[in-house]
């Protein structure tokens, strides 16, 4: 095989290409027959010709921010000389909206899981205990680590006791988007099919009442959903008495629950990248997305979010739109996040962050196009609010903040069994009750840190891999991990703190 080309170009209309590997100055960059005049480090943008102030730098053939200098072919291009500035999208509703190749019912891929009694399909089997304020917290991870493991250990289906403990609950209104948004995620856990049983714990005074939540969504306490207050139960000892008998008396029936062949087509995933690099949008982020629409073609369902990091490329997914309405649901999300983030003295351009802004991305706009990759090509044919329940199968977005941590917190109350998560720089990221897969975009960081990562996508960026391949060895390794091989975080027992619902609104 012959070596791969020192640099990267991505369309033809680009006017700078991509580092391979770092450049030093004077090398003479034979593809584009350009000499380089300053270091370009791998990952990072150089000029194919020259660039006059105020003139559209574009990669992807999209632009992703604007000369704020004249800028010379061979010059290193990134914050000291592109910036962000306002140009019209054309979101074209629909325009490339298509018939979705599906597989027979018969020949989609299966996985081994666990199917529930209202017919959901679970990828783990855990017990859950989950609390509705900051101050039941404690208690509830002590519950779980001071759980008898003698007594666990004799029901060997079971795949532990997860405490699902967050920072929020009260000091807020007990009305509005704040409110709705807390009670659509803790729903949405309490019922998630991961779960084999929840007891459910609050304080007892604070504003997010259990009886609210129960009375919101129509709930009856059974043998799979338990509540409990500390106050009415005794406080903290004999709240974790209480507790641990209760949950001792789940484990019987939680236990009784075997992994069975379930079609893919009942697996939602949620589609993830933090510590982002400059080969994120051009190797690993696209191979997620040729196994998202792997995933849509046997009839399951890939979930994008992280609405701040779509942001600037929204129209690539509006042309994918099946219908206005879809379309209007995710503009209408944009807005809101434009005031969102004037009202509170910010602006959508506050990311990439430094680690970022290292690997190579300039600009929000250049690292939007390359997050959205992670949704494939398939039809968009829903947009959910944060944490609101899937409806439908197929590619759909979820509205959440670009934080990780709080984005993948909605995707899994929205439904998502598993999480897929590439990144660049190395984010160690687990989140229990779903495996989370982590896929590294460059070979250099897979070897330094392959304890944590599951896969390596790094081979695009090598020219031993296509970015196809990658995305049919992505989708095998997420129906193994579904049918209980445990992913690298979960061997490492990461997940247990990444539980942040997103908290709008004012503290109190």
């Amino acid at each position: 095989m012959s070596a791969p080309a020192t640099t990267l170009r991505l369309n033809r209309n680009d006017n700078v290409v991509v580092a391979r590997i770092d450049i030093q100055p004077g090398t003479v960059l034979a593809a584009e027959n350009i000499i380089a005049s300053t270091k370009i480090p791998a990952g990072h943008k150089v000029a194919t010709r020259p660039v006059a102030k105020g003139e559209p730098i574009r990669k992807f053939n999209q632009i992703i921010g604007f000369a704020t200098t004249d800028i010379e072919a061979g010059q290193h291009v990134h914050v000291q000389n592109c910036a962000m500035g306002d140009f019209a999208r054309d979101y074209a509703i629909g325009a490339d909206a298509h018939p979705t190749p599906m597989l027979p019912v018969n020949e989609r891929a299966s996985f081994q899981g666990f199917l529930r009694h209202n017919g959901k399909a679970g990828t783990r089997n855990f017990l859950g205990v989950l609390s509705t304020v900051n101050c039941s917290a404690s208690v509830c991870k002590f519950i779980a680590d001071k759980f008898p493991k003698e007594v666990l250990a004799r029901f060997p289906n079971v795949d532990g006791i997860v405490a699902i403990t967050h920072g929020t609950g009260c000091g807020m209104a007990d009305r509005g988007d704040g409110f709705a948004t807390l009670q659509r995620t803790l729903w949405g856990f309490a019922g998630h099919p991961n779960f084999a049983g929840i007891l459910m714990i609050g304080l007892g005074c604070e504003v997010n009442q259990i009886d609210f939540l129960l009375e919101a969504y129509g709930i009856q306490p059974g043998p799979h959903f338990q509540v409990m207050t500390m106050q009415d139960t005794g406080g903290t000892r004999k709240t974790i008495e209480r507790a641990t008998a209760m949950l001792t008396d789940m484990l019987p029936a939680a236990n009784q629950a075997t992994r069975q062949a379930i079609s893919a087509s009942e697996l939602a995933v949620g589609l993830q990248c933090g510590g982002s690099d400059g080969y994120s949008g051009i190797g690993a982020n696209p191979a997620l997305g040729a196994c998202a629409d792997l995933l849509v073609a046997h009839g399951g369902t890939p979930v994008l979010a992280e609405t701040p990091e779509i942001y600037g490329a929204e129209h690539l997914l509006t042309r994918r739109a099946v219908s206005e309405a879809v379309a209007t649901k995710l503009i209408d999300r944009i807005k809101w996040w434009e005031d969102y983030t004037a009202r509170n003295g910010g602006e959508m351009n506050n990311n990439p962050s430094p680690g970022n802004k290292a690997g190579g991305l300039t600009t929000i706009l250049e690292k939007s196009l390359g997050a959205a990759a992670k949704g494939g090509t398939t039809n968009l044919v829903d947009v959910l609010r944060y944490a609101e329940p899937l409806r439908t199968h197929g590619f759909v977005f979820m509205d959440s903040p670009g934080y990780d941590p709080a984005s993948a917190t909605g995707q899994v109350a929205s439904g998502c069994q598993l999480i897929a998560f590439t990144t660049g720089r190395g984010s160690c990221f687990g989140f229990k009750p779903a495996p989370s897969m982590k896929i590294a975009t460059n070979t250099t960081m897979f070897r330094r840190m392959e304890e944590d990562m599951d896969i390596n996508c790094g081979t695009i960026i090598d020219g031993e891999e296509s970015i196809e391949a990658a995305g049919r060895r992505i989708f095998d390794y997420l129906l193994d991990m579904a049918s209980g091989k445990p992913s690298k975080s979960e061997l490492l027992g990461i997940g247990d703190n990444e539980f942040v619902p997103w908290q709008i609104g004012a503290v109190m």
